[in-house]
């Protein structure tokens, strides 16, 4: 079984963040968002690994080489025009030849095992299988009409949802698929639409299994969604110390990174302070997630993101916010109350 992951969208709810860096390359907790998708994958057991991109030697590319980080092999597939999920399996079919495989949008975080549905799907033998979760608004998603545990139909934000199993960003197939594919139409919105193609299958009589996720999932694509998945791997994080705290006090599960430096501040858990941060007089709060190299002084920070190089001084308080590589946020004499920002990478705010 081969794997296909999808990294070549351009995340317009995410900017500006996403106007000069990828959106599966925006860390959370620290680590870039499809890196956990590749561990996942990895971890299954899967090791030729096929990912889309829109560009040549994209930053996608840059950022995860060619796949021996992680004893597999990388092969990166171009699709210049973003014409659906189902047009990337096209794209991809000279790699993919008549292999089953596993394919994972970049963008999704999914806390729950891929061994099992891989698992099942080489014991079952369908011409696919979905992961699906219930949500609480089904309206919003792709959801899936059930008779068992076989799919039986497939409508696109319905208005009418006959259930409230929502499609997850994960689908196993076998070579049938192809096939299907070849037949589609552009749909409405002008894309070659990957519900359509599994619909495809249900209406030539061939069996689509489903697969209920066991924990969370997130789709990582906006801002508020980045914040919450960072919160949810956060609850899990493992407390170490490897860096230098000085008359300051760490609470809960902290992960402090080698060559970090905490002084005179206080860090509540869940909370990870990556390598060569310099924290000063500060209060770092729960579910925040600072990057190497980022400095911190006279500042209130929780529940909040913020990427490599940053420089933050005199902010009371920031509290989800979203901050992008090399941005310096500095306060003036007045201070407000709360801060809430979502900048991109190099942006200066000083405040009155």
């Amino acid at each position: 079984m081969k794997a296909l992951i999808l990294a070549g969208g351009k995340g317009t709810r995410l900017r500006p963040i996403t106007y000069s860096l990828a959106k599966q390359l925006v860390p959370v907790a620290n680590k870039p968002v499809i890196e956990y998708g590749i561990d996942a994958i990895v971890n299954a057991g899967i090791k030729e690994i096929g990912i889309i991109v829109i560009e040549d030697n994209s930053p996608i590319e840059e950022s995860c080489g060619d796949g021996s980080r992680w004893g597999a092999k990388f092969t990166y597939i171009v699709q210049p025009d973003p014409l659906g999920l189902a047009h990337a399996v096209v794209t991809a079919k000279p790699f993919l030849g008549d292999d089953d495989f596993i394919m994972y949008l970049g963008d999704n975080l999914i806390k729950s095992s891929l061994g099992d549905l891989i698992a099942e799907f080489q014991e079952y033998r369908p011409a696919a299988t979905v992961l699906l979760t219930p949500v609480p608004d089904p309206t919003q998603f792709g959801v899936a009409e059930m008779e068992g545990d076989q799919v039986v139909r497939l409508e696109e934000k319905p208005k009418e949802p006959k259930s409230n199993l929502a499609l997850v960003g994960v689908y196993l197939f076998d070579k049938v698929i192809h096939d299907v594919i070849a037949q589609l139409k552009p749909s409405a919105r002008g894309e070659y639409e990957i519900t359509e193609a599994i619909q495809g299958l249900i209406d030539r009589k061939m069996t689509v299994r489903s697969h209920i996720v066991t924990g969370w999932w997130k789709d990582t694509g906006t801002v508020e969604a980045m914040l919450d998945a960072n919160r949810l791997i956060l609850e899990d994080i493992e407390p170490s110390q490897l860096g230098t705290v000085e008359d300051s006090q760490i609470d809960g599960r902290v992960s402090i990174a080698k060559g970090a430096q905490i002084t005179n501040s206080k860090v509540r858990g869940p909370a990870i302070i990556g390598e060569g941060c310099i924290i000063t007089n500060s209060y770092i709060g729960p579910f925040s997630a600072i990057d190497r190299n980022t400095i911190i002084t006279d500042s209130e920070i929780e529940h909040s993101i913020v990427l490599q190089d940053c420089e933050i001084i005199g902010a009371t308080r920031m509290d989800g916010c979203l901050i992008g590589r090399g941005a310096k946020v500095k306060q003036g004499v007045q201070k407000p109350s709360v801060l809430r920002l979502v900048l991109g990478d190099s942006s200066e705010v000083t405040l009155p």
